[in-house]
């Protein structure tokens, strides 16, 4: 007897469903312990079912969610529409209505995602959604159980294949940011309006979904701290480069002694550390533990057939549960009391790039408002004096999150400096 799913939505990753269920039958069959069909197609108006029909796809498409919510033999609802509503409540009403659901809507999951799986496991229903995170990287399912028996200490991630992509033109061919996005935009890897991708917020969703995986911990999206990579500048490139690093934005999530600190940021990497060599679209996930130790996940972070492979594993999975009837579990079982790091327990290198006008003792201005802070500093450069404005860079020691927003408040009440960038750096 065959599973029977609905697709809401019949766009770039829900039509390579079809492209792995005719070319992987066997295997996916097996997996799942029974054939899986797809029953019904959600589509927005008459308009897009007679497109999709000439194009020559024979499914049975619909315009209305009550024709699935009604029909007793779908088993599992794949919401791919994407966005936040109409989906929220179609999933809701999916669930409401019996259907076990799959997502790959990120969005959602990170601003809803606490009270959907709430009244998914109160209706003992499955609720899974591995394609939120990292495209075709089955990270999540990879901490869920093959981290079981370890104990996470900090997740780092190249997140954002847009961003990510612009970086790499960044560091490798020396373009600026307007130039990146412009071809970014060309390309299709960016939106008309990149806010999402370029300030670091779709980051941050992923961010919350990482951590109930790897920590337990339930975030509310305004718990995960976002900057993006507007502000990055040709200088900065050249001066990580110049001190080895690269710059990426990374995704942070960090175990404290106060609590979990969630954060995403660009970042001086190490030009010999794991992430440095993820380029261009490309998205990874870097696990520190204490019983593995060190490992990264890596692969697309978007695209039709790597996100529909993730989506399709769900599928499977919950097809296979029907099958042993087992259905009903958590897609992620562990789970902890949400403890927020306080600013004083999170410590990290800094970056930070500092204008100021071309007189003499100004560095030594500088140095005293530092070690009036408490803040040591590993590093110090400064360029050539332009049109009577100087530019000094400099890299600190540890400090806390707490002592570089007095330093960074210092600096903006002192007369005559201006604070261009702050990024974090990895290293000890």
């Amino acid at each position: 007897m065959a599973v029977k799913i609905a697709l809401l939505g019949f766009g770039t990753v829900a039509s390579g469903l079809p492209f792995l269920i005719k070319e992987n039958t066997n295997k996916i069959e097996k997996a799942a312990g029974s054939k899986i069909e797809i029953a019904k197609v959600l589509v927005r108006n008459n308009a897009e079912k007679q497109g999709l029909e000439e194009k020559g796809y024979d499914y049975h498409f619909v315009t209305s969610i009550e024709e699935i919510l009604e029909d007793s033999e779908i088993d599992i609802v794949v919401e791919l529409m994407g966005r936040i509503e109409p989906a929220k409540s179609f999933i809701i009403s999916a669930l409401n209505a019996g259907k076990h659901v799959v997502t790959a809507n990120k969005d959602l999951i990170a601003l809803h995602g606490k009270e959907i799986r709430e009244l998914a496991e109160q209706l003992h229903l499955a609720f899974y959604y591995e394609a939120a995170v990292a495209g075709g990287i089955p990270i999540l399912r990879t901490l869920a159980n093959s981290f079981t028996s370890d104990k996470i200490t900090r997740v780092l991630g190249v997140l954002n294949g847009t961003s990510n992509f612009m970086m790499t033109k960044m560091v490798e061919e020396g373009w600026s940011y307007e130039e990146a996005l412009n071809k970014a935009q060309a390309l299709g890897y960016a939106e008309s309006d990149p806010t999402n991708d370029v300030e670091g917020i779709d980051a941050a969703y992923k961010v919350a979904i990482l951590s109930q995986f790897a920590f337990g911990m339930t975030l509310d999206f305004n718990d995960v701290k976002h900057q993006g990579i507007s502000s990055i500048t040709p200088e900065d490139v050249l001066i990580a480069q110049k001190l080895g690093y690269v710059i990426k934005l990374v995704g942070s999530l960090e175990e404290t002694k106060s609590g979990i600190a969630a954060g995403v940021m660009p970042t001086f990497i190490p030009q010999d550390h794991p992430l440095a060599s993820v380029s261009g679209v490309m998205n990874a996930v870097f696990v520190e533990s204490i019983g593995i130790g060190e490992s990264m996940f890596y692969g697309p972070g978007a695209g039709q057939k790597p996100t529909a492979t993730s989506v399709m594993a769900d599928i499977i999975r919950i097809s296979r549960r029907l099958k042993d009837n087992t259905i009903g579990k958590a897609f992620n079982e562990f789970k902890v009391e949400t403890k927020l790091a306080d600013k004083k327990d999170i410590s990290s290198l800094y970056y930070l790039a500092i204008e100021t006008s071309d007189e003499k003792g100004q560095l030594l201005r500088l140095t005293k408002i530092f070690n009036d802070q408490d803040v040591s500093l590993r590093q110090v450069l400064q360029d050539k004096a332009k049109d009577g404005r100087a530019r000094v860079v400099t890299i600190t020691h540890a400090v806390s999150e707490k002592q570089l927003d007095d330093l960074t408040q210092k600096i903006s009440e002192e007369e005559g400096f201006q604070l261009l960038n702050r990024f974090k750096v990895l290293g000890d």
